[in-house]
């Protein structure tokens, strides 16, 4: 008998995903269809991304060499039918208070750092570069989690090791640089090039360092197209850069330095986004976004 979301205490509320305790051990992760930009969670959702992020992640889950968080399978019935396949049963874990990027080209908040002190998180980087160039290769820049309405902060490594003492600081450097050179050459097998990623790590009762949260999906990763590919300019992409896109442009009437709540997305930018993580799932997996609703709702 499948159970019910009331039956279980709701613990916490992110941007984007709703924690509830099962047991002592045991929470349910359950993807929302809501998307953020520029620090706000948006009025307006994207249909169907809850289960997309959770499909994303559950393929590389399996795909990736590295112990994680899963408790149970996807279509698990102590996994509530309201939020099937939106929804992952995962092993509660003490959370490593960083967020643990690798970046393998350089873009965003990391190009503006790198244009004005030739460095990124303390690493200097050759001269010369520009928007989209490759790195000589993947560099681990952590940050701190930011709360709801705040900005995440980078940190240099030296400063992980400060909270977290020289070792373990260094496992999860390696981790993620490892999971990052694993998830990019996949990702170009399938014609896609992953410029950066997020992945969180949280530790079980033994002290041994799981992943955790949700990897390389749209929300927390850049995906090019390899075959516009081209350095020195901003890249298409099948993140969430359509809605950042919109919001900043004059149609959108919005100033993100105001910190007012941005405007409701117009329903062609809800299509076109919602189409844009389709494909990037369907891509990176060779699989149907299809067959994932039909296996798990």
């Amino acid at each position: 008998m499948r159970a019910e979301l009331s039956d279980y205490t709701h613990l916490t509320a992110g941007k984007v995903r709703e924690i509830y305790e099962i047991d002592d051990d045991t929470l349910l992760m359950v993807a929302s269809d809501r998307i953020s930009a520029y620090d706000h969670v948006l009025d307006t959702e994207i249909p169907d991304k809850g289960r997309i992020l959770t499909a994303m992640s559950c393929y590389y889950f399996d795909q990736l060499d590295f112990p994680n968080h899963l408790a149970g399978a996807a279509d698990d019935p102590r996994i509530p039918e309201e939020v099937l396949g939106r929804a992952l049963l995962t092993h509660r874990l003490s959370m490593i208070p960083f967020e643990c990027v690798a970046r393998g080209y350089l873009t965003g908040s990391a190009l503006a750092e790198y244009r004005e002190t030739g460095k990124v998180c303390g690493i200097t980087l050759p001269a010369g570069l520009t928007e989209s160039s490759r790195l000589p290769e993947p560099i681990f820049t952590p940050a701190t989690k930011a709360d709801i309405g705040d900005h995440d902060e980078n940190v240099t490594f030296e400063q992980v090791v400060e909270v977290l003492g020289q070792d373990r600081a260094e496992e999860l450097r390696d981790a993620t640089l490892s999971l990052y050179t694993a998830a990019a050459e996949m990702a170009l097998a399938h014609g896609l090039i992953l410029a950066d990623t997020k992945f969180e790590f949280g530790l079980d009762k033994a002290g041994h360092m799981l992943l955790a949260d949700e990897v390389l999906t749209p929300d927390s990763s850049r995906y090019w197209p390899l075959r516009d590919y081209k350095e020195g300019q901003i890249q298409p992409s099948f993140d969430k850069q359509y809605v950042r896109d919109w919001l900043t442009s004059p149609k959108s009437g919005w100033d993100k330095r105001s910190n007012t709540q941005p405007p409701e997305l117009p329903g062609s930018v809800v299509e076109a986004t919602r189409q844009r993580y389709i494909e990037a799932y369907e891509q990176v997996s060779g699989r149907k976004f299809s067959d994932w609703i039909g296996c798990c709702v």
